[in-house]
Formats: structure tokens, C-alpha cells, sequence
């Protein structure tokens, strides 16, 4: 196990003005669960790369723990990465997958069948490991991948959007399998999403890029409570943070910010769509007066109907604000 550091990271892209990766400045803790996160071209897959030897530095430096790894190659990194797609060997078995890396390193017979054998008991793979992956579900390949990773038994794993190519339901139950390992492991993992949700229920701490750069890092309380600026805010939480103009600086109120009432009183609001999901129910309304749309979280089951207009006035605790010129969060 080992800290992960990125030192002014940079990484260039030929015929790209910008950098994909800009300056990184980022301490991930020996043992950590640190999830990157940011919408498409934000350059986390990048920052990862960089770290796995996959991706150049331009400059900077990264290290882990007490080693400068910038111009090591990948080999000689300790790491272990899994990938979207599993990159596993149709060929062979499920055991053989597992100890594939073992077997070219010359890894005894005994010991790596021992090895392969305890992955797979903590994957709950045992009973697969004479199969091959066309026979697996989608969540089995994953674990296989991951048993791979496992046995290796490196410094620092690196998770590129494993999840990606699983169906919802899926996702939900192996994210859960895979943050639960971590912890059992302890191993330093670098975990990257472009699901917030994902983000916010696996991460020790999430770093939230865009453009390139790191927004914040935090754990998902301090993101959720305390947004750094206002891409922040309106990236993290679901459904997203109403985010109201208001001349110098913009008003944020989360969905369950608002105290509903009577019309005439705090901002005029009408409901044009009712989402109603049972313990929860989402009220998504139109505010002539303001032109931005505001949307309400209300207990489930509640009787909002669609053209019902209604009052909206945040709750004194709830309220974030941001200047409107660089949009960073106001003390408060």
C-alpha cells in the first residue's frame, strides 16, 4: 500500500491548445478510496493514465509513496488496473484469467493456485472457476477482472469506469461489492466515474474535475454540504441544485431546500411535472417571474398535481451563495 501524489501534473494533447490535465495538485492517503469524477472530456480518465503509465507527463511529477514515477513505464509502477470492458481471455478459465499475470511472472503452481483460490473465495467466484467468460454475467466479469487485479497484490489499484457496461440494477449491487473489498483490502484505490451517484456512495473522498482542472476534493459530505463554486454545486447531488440569479451573486437551494406555500408568498411557482417515486416525490416548476426553473422535493405519495400553483421559500439552512462573476462560494 502506498500515498498517491500528483505534483503540478500536466498532461498536453497534439493540437489541443488547452491541457487535458491542468496543473494537478491532488494527495490521495495511503489506503484511500479516492473517486475521480467530472462530465466527459474533464480529463479524469487522463489523470489516471498518467498515473498508471498509460499517458505521458508534460509536466510535473507523480509519486507513489516515496518513488518519482513520472518516467517509470508501466511495469515497474506497482499498480493494478481494471478497465471497462474487462480485457479478459475468452479462451481460458476463470482461474486461469485470475492468475494469468501470476503464471508469466513464474509465480510457483502451488502458490498461485493458493492465491487465484483466494480471490476468488473473497469474489464469490469459487464456484466459476472452471468456466469461461462467455458463460459469466456481465457482474461475474467484472469480478474475474477484478480477482486479477486482486492476486497481483500491488501498491495502488486503478479503476477506469468499471461499471459502465453494466445494467443499472447491476451497477447498484457491484458498486456496493467493490467498496465493501476495498476496505477489507485496504489497498489505495483510484476510482474514476462520470455517475456522481456512484462517486458519492463509494468515495472515502471525490474530486470533482472539469476542463482539466480539480474543482474540489472532499468527502461527499463536505462536496454535498459545502460546494466549492457553482459547477460544483450544480454537478453534485441528484437532481441538481437550483441555482438562481440574483444580480452579484447566484442563490443555491438543493430540492429539499424549500418550504412549500400558500401563492403570493417567496418565489411564484407552478408545477408543470409531478415525478413521484414513493418515498420521495419531485415537484418540477416554472417561475415566471425569475425564468429559471425550480425543482421540489416533497414526501412521497403527496397530492401536487401538474398546474398547481404553489409558493417557494428556502429554508434559512439551506441556502448556498456564489459571486456571480467567478462563481466561488461567499463566506458565509
Amino acid at each position: 500500500m502506498a500515498t498517491v501524489s500528483f505534483k503540478g501534473a500536466t498532461r498536453y494533447y497534439a493540437g489541443v491548445d488547452k491541457p487535458a490535465v491542468d496543473r494537478l495538485d491532488l494527495e490521495v492517503n495511503d489506503g484511500e478510496f479516492l473517486v475521480l469524477v467530472g462530465p466527459s472530456g474533464c480529463g479524469k480518465s487522463t489523470t489516471l493514465r498518467m498515473l498508471a503509465g498509460l499517458e505521458g507527463v508534460d509536466e510535473g511529477q507523480v509519486h507513489i509513496g516515496s518513488r518519482d514515477v513520472t518516467e517509470l513505464p508501466p511495469k515497474d509502477r506497482d499498480i493494478a488496473m481494471v478497465f471497462q470492458n474487462y480485457a479478459l481471455y475468452p479462451h481460458m478459465t476463470v482461474a486461469e484469467n485470475i492468475g494469468f499475470h501470476l503464471k508469466i511472472n513464474k509465480t510457483p503452481k502451488a502458490e498461485r493456485a493458493k492465491l487465484v483460490a483466494e480471490a476468488a473465495e473473497l469474489l464469490d467466484l469459487t464456484a466459476f472457476l472452471d468456466r469461461k467468460p462467455a458463460k459469466l454475467s456481465g457482474g461475474q466479469r467484472q469480478r474475474v477482472a477484478m480477482g486479477r487485479a486482486i492476486v497481483r497484490r500491488p501498491q495502488v489499484f486503478c479503476m477506469d469506469e468499471p461499471l459502465s457496461n453494466l445494467d443499472a440494477k447491476l451497477r447498484v449491487q457491484t458498486r456496493t461489492q467493490i467498496a465493501s473489498l476495498q476496505r477489507r483490502l485496504g489497498v489505495t484505490t483510484i476510482y474514476v466515474t462520470h455517475d456522481q451517484v456512484e462517486a458519492m456512495t463509494m468515495g472515502d473522498r471525490v474530486a470533482v474535475l472539469k476542463d482539466g482542472a480539480l474543482q474540489q476534493c472532499d468527502t461527499p459530505i463536505g462536496l454535498f454540504a459545502k460546494p466549492a463554486n457553482v459547477f460544483v454545486a450544480g454537478f453534485i447531488g441528484s437532481p441538481a441544485m437550483n441555482l438562481l440569479p440574483r444580480g452579484d451573486h447566484i442563490l443555491g437551494v438543493r430540492p429539499e431546500g424549500w418550504r412549500i406555500t400558500e401563492p403570493g408568498e417567496g418565489i411564484a411557482a407552478t408545477v408543470e411535472v409531478v415525478e413521484e417515486l414513493g418515498s420521495d416525490q419531485y415537484l418540477y416548476c416554472a417561475t415566471p417571474d425569475h425564468d429559471v426553473p425550480l425543482t421540489v422535493r416533497t414526501p412521497g405519495m403527496a397530492s401536487w398535481q401538474r398546474g398547481d400553483r404553489i409558493g417557494l421559500v428556502p429554508l434559512s439552512d439551506a441556502v448556498h451563495r456564489f459571486d456571480a462573476a467567478t462563481g466561488e462560494r461567499l463566506p458565509e
